[in-house]
């Protein structure tokens, strides 16, 4: 399918929602998009028109002591996470991609969380509420502003990944959870994969209270990374404690703590030019996987090995290995072109939401 990059297209520009509302009237067909961080995604299909959501930007409502926010759609995650800071809160999914400006509305259309939601979950155990554009350009309000909401299809849950196929998220309401005091990572080098899996799967059956947990091959055979969150006081006791259950590991803290998993987080690890593919597993099917991908596959197991984060030159490849695997893949990053490699188990179902909230394909399929 060809497509139009939006950094050379010029996309619409709303600066409130019966804006928003307006543009989806006014075309057939339209491709929503935020800040672009996520290129491949942000790529509008030929003949759509593109979307910019960067207009509608700020906090709308924040009540610190209920731990929820609603904010507009293009707000940058950075000026939420500054302010959340003020009142010692924050989002635990870890979004990706914060300070390269990401917005809110773009990372729950793409799904994008990072290696923190280990802890407490990801985007979709955070939204409450949406209000979103339809294909007619009508306001759509689902969900509510309080965790306790009623009963009823979860349409907030279902724009999580849903790559604004659905709608044009205009409105979010999330919740937060109290910021960690300090954080410690344990970092221990391990001689195979094998022995990496093995490790993940006995951390994930302690009751160890982990913040983030990672793994990675290397010239060595393997890396895991494993953080913990909470008082500052604590730490080096439960660091003890994990080191005691993984039979060693070495604690990095403060700065260069820090910078070990924003470099995660900002994906700064990706070559320039390399696509950046999300693929969903499980820790059983990690050695799978490893059998086929290459050297220069650059990959990291996140989530306790729920995601494999893959970039590489050659999608083509990679999507024929996920193909014989039976596992799917999603582009973020890269060369503007096919986002969806690998097998697609979920392609019946998403047709049918497709057909009932967008039946005249006024948002591409992607």
């Amino acid at each position: 399918m060809e497509i139009i990059d939006p950094m050379s297209a010029t996309p619409l520009a709303p600066g409130s929602i019966p804006d928003v509302q307006a543009a989806v009237r006014d075309h057939t067909h339209i491709h929503p998009c935020g800040a672009g961080t996520k290129t491949a995604l942000a790529a509008a299909p030929n003949g759509a028109t593109p979307l910019s959501l960067t207009g509608l930007s700020g906090m709308i409502e924040y009540q610190p002591g209920e731990f929820t926010f609603t904010a507009l759609a293009g707000t940058p995650l950075t000026e939420i996470a500054a302010i959340l800071a003020r009142n010692g809160q924050y989002l635990p999914c870890d979004p990706l991609l914060a300070e390269a400006g990401a917005t809110l509305g773009g990372t729950v259309a793409a799904g994008a969380n990072g290696p923190g939601r280990y802890r407490y979950g990801g985007l979709r155990d955070f939204i409450l509420g949406v209000r979103y554009v339809d294909a007619a350009g009508w306001l759509v309000y689902a969900g509510g502003k309080v965790v306790k909401n009623a009963a009823g299809f979860d349409l907030p849950k279902l724009m999580v990944g849903s790559l604004g196929q659905f709608g044009v998220l205009v409105e979010l309401t999330c919740k937060v959870f109290p910021l960690p005091e300090a954080y410690a990572t344990l970092r221990l080098d391990l001689p195979s994969m094998e022995a990496g899996v093995a490790a993940i799967i006995k951390l994930t059956a302690q009751p160890l209270d982990l913040d983030s947990l990672d793994l990675a091959p290397s010239a060595a055979g393997a890396t895991l990374w494993v953080r913990l969150a909470g008082l500052a006081d604590a730490l080096p006791g439960r660091s003890e404690r994990l080191r005691g259950v993984l039979g060693g590991g070495e604690t990095v803290s403060g700065a260069e703590e820090a910078a070990l998993w924003r470099a995660v987080r900002e994906l700064t690890w990706v070559p320039a030019g390399w696509s950046l593919v999300k693929v969903p597993l499980t820790p059983k099917k990690i050695l799978g996987l490893e059998q086929h991908l290459m050297a220069q596959d650059i990959r990291r197991y996140s989530v306790a090995g729920q995601v494999a984060w893959i970039a590489t030159a050659d999608r083509a490849r990679l999507d024929a290995i996920l193909t014989q695997t039976g596992l799917n893949g999603l582009v973020l990053i890269g060369p503007p072109a096919q986002v969806r490699l690998g097998v697609q188990p979920g392609a019946s179902f998403e047709r049918r939401v497709k057909q009932a909230l967008d039946p005249h394909g006024r948002f591409p399929t992607r």
